[in-house]
């Protein structure tokens, strides 16, 4: 692969990254760019790990637009694709496989993102996601090599069971398979935010060890605990489980209802969910048809999920698989008590059973609804994990893990040459 020879001109300080979504849902991937856009800058030359490299200068490429913590952002480094609302970016995966969607996206965003790269001019490009990161190798290679900038695909969830759920059939899933490994195997990093994600993408899509890195998400550990300390003005009168997430098949909000109704724990507690989706009509119609519709609460979304994270009893995770559990890490340092589906990825990062927190399997309504009644009934049990929760989510503390970006994005960058090696995970 050539790469165009970065000049002092292009990486005087700071060094220029952009990073690239295809949307702006409110999502992990999007809290994941508001630390980066504004902790990168932020922290400098302060940053020991890159001993001296230039700061870094953060821009955000959408090609969607949505309201999601815009209000952290600085407008002036915010760059909306003209054609945003022609692509239909903001629906469920599964429904941008239709033709009309990959025909349109096909056909206009990889002249969106080259446009973007012209304007914003960085020296890396860091890609949020599968569909993201397809659209931006069939631009980055209409580039010539005099203007193509360097290219780190951040890969946020489990390639395979996407795959498996957002197509129609077998023979889509393997080309889609196919399609991502071509354009993963192009980039000059891979970063993986789940140490069984690094791992496992090896063999699925063929990369270059060398090439592919873990670091885990970051959590604003402080923010988190000043947030949790507001009062929030909806929260049930009694005692509630928590479940935060987008209101779609992967993060398995049907197995919580299933398992809520069968702990029999509806007579003392509520089940809270925070969360937007296409799937909302269809869980509250399973409440219903449960007989917990009256103790089950979908609130949407909110910009401050940690004060309810603080209050609950419990917080639940029910996904079917995952990348990183943002929400877990942070109703972790919000002081929840946790119990998550032990799925691929992410989970087993995060928790170790029975120390600071619990792990069922995935996909098992009737033990998760066996671990919430038995959690419910031990409040020091869960105020132990809890407390342990607290200590180990330090782990991902935010400036910490935005340094390990700042390192990699450098190395990329060939600020500070990366070393030869074969799977080079960058550890939190």
């Amino acid at each position: 692969m050539h790469h165009a020879r970065i000049t002092a001109e292009r990486t005087g300080p700071p060094l220029r990254l952009l990073l690239l979504l295809g949307n702006w849902t409110g999502g992990g991937a999007e809290r994941v760019a508001v630390h980066l856009m504004n902790g990168l800058p932020a922290l400098g030359h302060a940053l020991a790990p890159l001993a001296g490299a230039p700061p870094l200068d953060v821009h955000l490429g959408l090609l969607h637009d949505g309201q999601a913590w815009r209000d952290q952002l600085d407008p002036a480094r915010v760059h909306v694709a003209p054609e945003a609302a022609r692509f239909g970016f903001d629906r469920p995966n599964r429904e941008l496989l239709n033709p009309a969607t990959l025909a349109t996206g096909a056909a206009l965003a990889p002249g969106a993102i080259r446009r973007i790269i012209a304007q914003v001019r960085p020296d890396v490009v860091m890609s949020f996601l599968k569909g993201t990161a397809i659209l931006t190798w069939r631009a980055l290679a209409g580039m010539p090599a005099s203007a193509r900038p360097r290219w780190i695909i951040r890969e946020g969830n489990n390639i395979l069971a996407t795959a498996r759920q957002e197509s129609p059939g077998r023979l889509v899933q393997a080309a889609s398979l196919a399609l991502t490994g071509m354009a993963y195997r192009t980039a000059d990093a891979i970063l993986a935010n789940a140490r069984g994600m690094a791992g496992d993408l090896l063999g699925l899509l063929g990369l270059d060890p060398g090439r592919v890195h873990l670091i885990h998400n970051p959590v604003d550990i402080a923010a988190i605990e000043q947030a949790a300390s507001i009062p929030a003005p909806d929260l049930p009168a009694r005692p509630y489980i928590l479940a935060v997430g987008r209101l779609e098949p992967q993060k398995g909000h049907d197995l919580l209802l299933e398992a809520f109704a069968r702990s029999g724990m509806a007579s003392s507690h509520e089940l809270v969910i925070l969360g937007q989706g296409s799937r909302h009509a269809a869980l509250c119609a399973q409440a219903a048809g449960l007989g917990i519709a009256e103790r089950v609460h979908f609130v949407g979304f909110t910009a401050n999920p940690h004060a309810w994270m603080a209050a609950a009893d419990l917080f639940v995770l029910p996904s079917r698989w995952e990348g990183f559990p943002n929400a877990a890490a942070e109703a972790m340092a919000a002081g929840a008590p946790l119990l998550l589906a032990d799925c691929d990825y992410g989970s087993a990062d995060l928790v170790a059973d029975g120390v600071n927190g619990t792990l069922v399997p995935p996909g098992d309504a009737v033990a998760m609804a066996h671990a919430i009644r038995r959690l419910l009934a031990n409040p020091a049990h869960r105020a132990a994990l809890a407390a342990e929760g607290r200590r180990s989510v330090h782990r991902f503390a935010r400036d910490r893990i935005l340094a390990r970006y700042a390192r990699l994005v450098a190395e990329v960058a060939a600020v500070q040459p990366a070393p030869a090696a074969s799977l080079r995970f960058i550890r939190a």
